[in-house]
Protein backbone atom coordinates (compact mmCIF):
# COMPACT_ATOMS: atom_id res chain seq x y z
CA UNK A 1 0.00 0.00 0.00
CA UNK A 2 1.32 3.70 -1.33
CA UNK A 3 2.27 5.85 1.57
CA UNK A 4 0.35 9.17 1.81
CA UNK A 5 1.42 12.43 3.72
CA UNK A 6 -1.68 14.05 4.53
CA UNK A 7 -2.30 17.91 5.35
CA UNK A 8 -4.92 18.46 7.39
CA UNK A 9 -4.87 21.36 9.24
CA UNK A 10 -4.99 21.87 12.94
CA UNK A 11 -8.16 23.31 14.57
CA UNK A 12 -9.18 26.96 13.59
CA UNK A 13 -9.22 29.94 16.01
CA UNK A 14 -12.18 31.56 14.52
CA UNK A 15 -15.29 29.58 12.97
CA UNK A 16 -15.02 29.31 8.81
CA UNK A 17 -18.21 30.62 8.44
CA UNK A 18 -18.74 34.29 10.15
CA UNK A 19 -14.95 34.04 11.60
CA UNK A 20 -15.63 35.09 14.63
CA UNK A 21 -13.13 33.58 16.73
CA UNK A 22 -13.74 31.05 19.03
CA UNK A 23 -13.54 31.69 23.18
CA UNK A 24 -12.41 29.72 25.85
CA UNK A 25 -14.43 26.13 26.42
CA UNK A 26 -17.05 27.55 23.65
CA UNK A 27 -18.02 24.03 21.53
CA UNK A 28 -17.29 23.95 18.17
CA UNK A 29 -17.86 21.46 15.09
CA UNK A 30 -15.01 19.96 12.92
CA UNK A 31 -15.67 18.64 9.35
CA UNK A 32 -13.35 16.84 7.58
CA UNK A 33 -14.18 16.52 3.84
CA UNK A 34 -11.97 15.45 0.71
CA UNK A 35 -11.36 18.37 -1.91
CA UNK A 36 -9.27 19.08 -4.95
CA UNK A 37 -6.48 19.71 -2.49
CA UNK A 38 -7.35 16.97 -0.51
CA UNK A 39 -8.34 16.92 3.14
CA UNK A 40 -10.17 19.90 4.46
CA UNK A 41 -10.98 20.69 7.91
CA UNK A 42 -13.07 23.49 8.70
CA UNK A 43 -14.22 24.62 12.16
CA UNK A 44 -17.38 26.05 13.06
CA UNK A 45 -19.49 27.49 16.05
CA UNK A 46 -23.21 25.66 16.87
CA UNK A 47 -24.80 28.26 15.16
CA UNK A 48 -22.74 28.28 11.76
CA UNK A 49 -22.81 24.55 11.52
CA UNK A 50 -27.03 24.67 11.97
CA UNK A 51 -26.54 26.37 8.41
CA UNK A 52 -23.95 24.22 6.89
CA UNK A 53 -25.28 23.50 3.75
CA UNK A 54 -22.30 20.87 2.64
CA UNK A 55 -22.45 18.44 5.98
CA UNK A 56 -23.38 15.34 3.15
CA UNK A 57 -20.23 15.51 2.05
CA UNK A 58 -18.49 15.60 4.98
CA UNK A 59 -16.11 12.07 5.59
CA UNK A 60 -15.70 12.88 9.19
CA UNK A 61 -17.64 15.41 11.61
CA UNK A 62 -16.77 15.82 15.06
CA UNK A 63 -17.56 18.33 18.41
CA UNK A 64 -15.15 19.75 20.32
CA UNK A 65 -14.42 22.31 23.30
CA UNK A 66 -11.75 25.12 22.58
CA UNK A 67 -9.03 25.81 24.77
CA UNK A 68 -7.26 29.03 23.39
CA UNK A 69 -3.32 27.80 23.18
CA UNK A 70 -0.99 28.66 26.35
CA UNK A 71 1.12 31.34 25.79
CA UNK A 72 4.27 29.94 25.16
CA UNK A 73 7.11 30.38 27.93
CA UNK A 74 9.19 33.48 28.86
CA UNK A 75 12.54 33.01 28.02
CA UNK A 76 15.02 33.64 31.51
CA UNK A 77 16.62 35.98 29.64
CA UNK A 78 14.79 37.95 26.73
CA UNK A 79 16.99 38.55 23.98
CA UNK A 80 15.78 42.29 23.53
CA UNK A 81 16.60 43.41 26.68
CA UNK A 82 19.86 41.71 26.75
CA UNK A 83 20.89 43.67 23.55
CA UNK A 84 19.45 47.04 24.91
CA UNK A 85 21.53 46.68 28.28
CA UNK A 86 24.38 45.85 25.76
CA UNK A 87 23.67 49.04 23.75
CA UNK A 88 22.72 50.85 26.62
CA UNK A 89 26.52 49.86 28.55
CA UNK A 90 28.22 50.40 26.01
CA UNK A 91 27.37 54.25 24.76
CA UNK A 92 28.14 55.17 28.60
CA UNK A 93 31.56 52.97 28.23
CA UNK A 94 31.86 52.87 31.96
CA UNK A 95 34.86 50.73 32.50
CA UNK A 96 33.69 49.44 36.13
CA UNK A 97 31.30 47.49 33.65
CA UNK A 98 33.24 45.83 31.21
CA UNK A 99 32.96 42.45 32.43
CA UNK A 100 29.00 42.65 32.17
CA UNK A 101 29.20 44.19 28.84
CA UNK A 102 31.65 41.44 27.78
CA UNK A 103 29.52 38.61 29.22
CA UNK A 104 26.34 40.06 27.56
CA UNK A 105 28.18 40.10 24.25
CA UNK A 106 28.63 36.17 24.58
CA UNK A 107 25.17 35.72 25.66
CA UNK A 108 24.20 37.37 22.52
CA UNK A 109 26.73 35.17 20.37
CA UNK A 110 25.48 32.27 21.98
CA UNK A 111 21.70 33.15 20.95
CA UNK A 112 23.10 34.16 17.38
CA UNK A 113 22.28 37.27 17.31
CA UNK A 114 26.18 38.54 17.20
CA UNK A 115 28.97 37.28 15.67
CA UNK A 116 32.46 37.34 16.51
CA UNK A 117 34.21 38.95 13.49
CA UNK A 118 37.82 39.59 14.44
CA UNK A 119 39.96 39.54 17.65
CA UNK A 120 42.89 41.89 18.28
CA UNK A 121 45.76 41.71 21.02
CA UNK A 122 46.36 45.03 21.39
CA UNK A 123 49.84 46.58 22.37
CA UNK A 124 49.11 46.33 26.44
CA UNK A 125 47.97 42.75 26.20
CA UNK A 126 44.17 43.25 26.10
CA UNK A 127 42.31 41.16 23.78
CA UNK A 128 40.17 43.43 21.74
CA UNK A 129 36.60 41.15 20.07
CA UNK A 130 34.95 43.07 17.21
CA UNK A 131 31.05 41.78 16.85
CA UNK A 132 28.76 42.46 14.43
CA UNK A 133 25.05 42.21 14.81
CA UNK A 134 23.72 39.59 12.29
CA UNK A 135 20.36 41.78 11.10
CA UNK A 136 21.77 45.42 11.55
CA UNK A 137 25.13 44.85 10.73
CA UNK A 138 25.95 47.27 13.87
CA UNK A 139 29.78 46.58 15.09
CA UNK A 140 30.29 46.24 19.00
CA UNK A 141 34.49 46.59 20.47
CA UNK A 142 34.17 44.74 23.42
CA UNK A 143 37.13 44.34 25.46
CA UNK A 144 37.60 40.75 26.99
CA UNK A 145 38.75 41.05 30.46
CA UNK A 146 39.99 37.23 30.84
CA UNK A 147 37.43 36.12 33.86
CA UNK A 148 38.60 33.71 35.68
CA UNK A 149 35.97 30.84 36.49
CA UNK A 150 35.30 32.03 40.04
CA UNK A 151 34.34 35.57 38.94
CA UNK A 152 31.84 34.56 36.57
CA UNK A 153 29.31 33.76 38.65
CA UNK A 154 29.76 37.27 40.75
CA UNK A 155 29.57 38.22 36.77
CA UNK A 156 26.77 36.45 36.00
CA UNK A 157 24.38 37.38 38.90
CA UNK A 158 25.19 41.28 38.45
CA UNK A 159 23.66 40.55 34.42
CA UNK A 160 20.93 38.52 36.12
CA UNK A 161 19.98 41.68 38.35
CA UNK A 162 20.66 44.26 35.77
CA UNK A 163 17.96 42.36 33.18
CA UNK A 164 15.82 42.74 36.34
CA UNK A 165 15.65 39.04 36.59
CA UNK A 166 16.35 37.23 40.23
CA UNK A 167 18.72 34.96 41.33
CA UNK A 168 20.89 32.65 39.28
CA UNK A 169 19.96 29.31 38.44
CA UNK A 170 22.32 26.48 38.42
CA UNK A 171 21.63 25.93 34.99
CA UNK A 172 22.30 29.37 34.27
CA UNK A 173 25.52 29.05 36.31
CA UNK A 174 26.50 25.86 34.83
CA UNK A 175 25.98 27.18 31.34
CA UNK A 176 27.94 30.46 32.06
CA UNK A 177 30.63 28.28 33.51
CA UNK A 178 31.23 27.07 29.96
CA UNK A 179 31.93 30.80 28.17
CA UNK A 180 35.24 30.25 26.20
CA UNK A 181 34.70 32.96 23.57
CA UNK A 182 36.00 31.40 20.57
CA UNK A 183 40.20 32.62 19.49
CA UNK A 184 40.15 32.22 15.67
CA UNK A 185 40.84 35.74 13.83
CA UNK A 186 43.33 36.62 16.91
CA UNK A 187 46.09 38.81 15.25
CA UNK A 188 49.19 40.58 17.08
Amino acid sequence: MPSQDWDIKPRGMACAQCQAPFTDKQTYVSQLMFGAEGYVRRDYCFACWAREENRDAAISVWKGVFHPPPPPPEEPLKKETAESLLRGLMETNDPTRKNVIFILAVMLERRRLLVERDAQIRDDGTTLRVYEHRQTGDTFLVTDPNLDLNQLEHVQEEVIAMLGGKTASPAIASSTNSIQPSTSNVQS
